[in-house]
């Protein structure tokens, strides 16, 4: 044979044995293919989404049901004894102790939930990386400063200041209790996030492609937000999707003791509150499945985007 006939023979190097051409595929295309490998993680997902559909559909409840989330009933939702109502075709959830139906006041919450979960994530996140890429770069006094504050703010009775804060300020109207809620939230949360963005600076900072970056010139703004900071996205998206639920929970407890969302607008912590669980434990089941659900899923699912994310991750694609 040829070394002509040899050549054409010869398979190329970007295509299989079966033909196929091989493609490359980016860290985030590979975590996906794990992220949808991961059972656990699709079913948390499908129940978050089920959930964001039901906060949503929170204002088709009150249509259907003829009841918005502050109305009263209290001679519809108690039966014979005087006692809330269970589930029944008036209050498909039953009803509290005012009167009010439990499946929209649920609906409502929910919005709730994932309003203030959310919003105090993404501030979280973006006050934490800043604080953490500024202090793990820069270092010297600018990170000794920074590292305190962390110290400081991770070391405070963090229920019991935001106790004090939101008592302090008293809201009178229910957004605005909202947003008080929020930025407390955050300003709690961003230093276990500024704390890991800073040590993976450190390590990142000693790396060649940041030493080439500097031979070439790149001023120190250059490399801290367009060099280290996509090198940054995995672990941040990591610790956010573990946040969420950690500040959804957050909210209720605020709301359950008093201080957090203001009536009349629900939260799933005023609805433990006001449930009478001595006469219906049915009250306690809703808002608190709920919240637990909730919770279980972005919990569930954040361990999932970690394991997708880390490349030394002992499961398979597929296992």
């Amino acid at each position: 044979m040829s070394l002509t006939e040899l050549s054409a023979d010869a398979i190329p190097a970007d295509v299989e044995p079966s033909g196929r051409q091989i493609q490359g595929r980016s860290p985030f295309k590979l975590a996906m293919s794990r992220l949808m490998h991961d059972k656990v993680a699709v079913v948390s997902a499908v129940v978050l989404i089920l959930i964001i559909v039901f906060a949503i559909a929170a204002p088709l409840f009150a249509s259907w049901t003829h009841h918005p989330y502050a109305a009263q009933y209290p001679d519809l939702a108690r039966d014979s004894w005087g006692l809330p109502k269970g589930p029944s075709k008036d209050f498909w959830l039953g009803a509290d102790p005012l009167g009010r139906d439990v499946l929209v006041r649920a609906a409502y919450g929910a919005r709730i939930s994932l309003l203030v979960g959310i919003s105090a994530t993404i501030l979280a996140t973006l006050i934490g990386v800043t604080v953490g890429v500024l202090a793990g770069y820069i270092g010297g006094a600018v990170d000794t400063v920074l590292a305190r504050l962390m110290d400081v703010v991770l070391s405070f009775p963090y229920l019991l200041v935001a106790i004090v804060i939101a008592t302090t300020f008293k809201p009178h109207s229910t957004w605005l209790s909202v947003t008080i809620t929020i930025v407390v939230i955050a300003f709690f949360s961003f230093a276990a996030m500024a704390r890991i963005v800073r040590g993976q600076v450190i390590s990142l900072k000693e790396k060649e492609f940041i030493e080439a970056a500097r031979s070439l010139g790149a001023g120190r703004l250059r490399i801290m937000f367009v060099d280290i900071l996509p090198n940054l996205v995995a672990p941040v998206t990591v610790l956010a999707s573990l946040l969420v639920p950690t500040a959804i929970v957050f909210e209720a407890t605020l709301s359950f003791l008093g201080v957090g969302i203001q009536p009349p607008m629900p939260s799933w912590g005023s609805m433990l509150n006001d449930a009478d669980y001595r006469s219906s434990l049915w009250l306690l089941f809703v808002p608190g499945g709920l919240l637990l659900l909730t919770t279980l899923a972005f919990n569930l699912l954040g361990d999932g985007i970690r394991d997708a994310f880390d490349p030394r991750s002992e499961r398979l694609i597929g296992k």
